[in-house]
């Protein structure tokens, strides 16, 4: 595996444990190497049968997990840069922090996730969607430290004990879409401020152990949570503190004379 080679070989913050959860693996090749990576001492590799539930699989691996700062790291990322988990931990240990997010690209090298923007598309999208790596995003604030209502799990840091105060997921309305926005406004609701730091920085080969959401069943169940969200979080969608509310909510930083009416660009030349 690309994401615990990097873990192991790739990351000179050293004081840590791996948890890894088996989620129905059936793979001969998977299977053997688990056998193998557990021969690590810092590596467990812990069953969690059933139908997938990202809510449930992380709230208890991080009930199983010891140490003072959780890292929820999805196994399809690849990590570029050996100081990426000490710079993460460094902000999550901070007083008043909640989640901590990072810069993710894509294997081309666009920008996957650099914050995310609640309302976007209807409940929530990234604020800079396939923007060039070398970019600096609207107001530079692709290239700074800065806070968001919400970073996504794929890689997450956040204190052990603001996890548990606030629940973890919610994997009974939220099993698959919309978790961690949903995780991170009850950080916020609970006084936490959730942070974007772009100097830690990770490939995410996105999705590409599960697939796309594509057949009917996994439409619906997306619909249902998205519904949910849209009601639990009507507020928040409708006005995110950390995006300006002259702002568009169908494509990030895009300037609108009214919600839902752009400006023309010959107006903005």
């Amino acid at each position: 595996s690309v994401c615990l080679n990097g873990l192991l070989e790739k990351t000179c913050y050293e004081n840590f444990e791996i948890l890894v959860i088996d989620n129905n693996s059936v793979e001969a090749r998977t299977l053997e190497y688990f056998e193998m990576i557990e021969q690590n001492a810092r590596v467990r590799v812990l069953k969690f049968p059933g139908e997938f539930n990202f809510s449930a699989i992380n709230n208890f691996a991080v009930g199983k997990s010891s140490g003072e700062v959780v890292v929820l790291l999805n196994n399809d990322v690849e990590i570029i840069h050996k100081d990426w988990l000490a710079e993460l931990v460094s902000h999550a240990m901070r007083p008043g922090i909640g989640a901590v997010g990072c810069r993710l690209y894509y294997p081309d090298d666009y920008v996957q996730h650099d914050g995310i923007i609640v309302g976007i598309g209807g409940v929530a999208g990234y604020a800079h969607p396939r923007m060039e790596r070398s970019a600096s995003g609207a107001f530079g604030r692709s290239r700074v430290i800065c806070n968001y209502s919400a970073v996504t799990a794929a890689v997450l840091a956040v204190k052990r004990s603001t996890f548990k105060e606030v629940s973890g997921f919610d994997e009974d309305n939220l099993a698959v879409a919309f978790n961690d926005v949903d995780f991170c406004l009850r950080l916020k609701e609970a006084g936490y401020r959730n942070l974007y730091t772009p100097f830690a920085e990770l490939y995410h080969h996105e999705s590409v152990t599960r697939g796309p959401d594509t057949d009917p069943v996994k439409a619906t169940r997306f619909e249902k949570e998205a519904l949910y969200m849209k009601k639990r979080w009507a507020s928040e969608i409708e006005n995110d503190i950390y995006y300006n509310p002259n702002l568009s909510l169908k494509e990030g930083y895009s300037i609108e004379l009214e919600r839902g009416k752009r400006w023309p660009w010959s107006v903005l030349q």
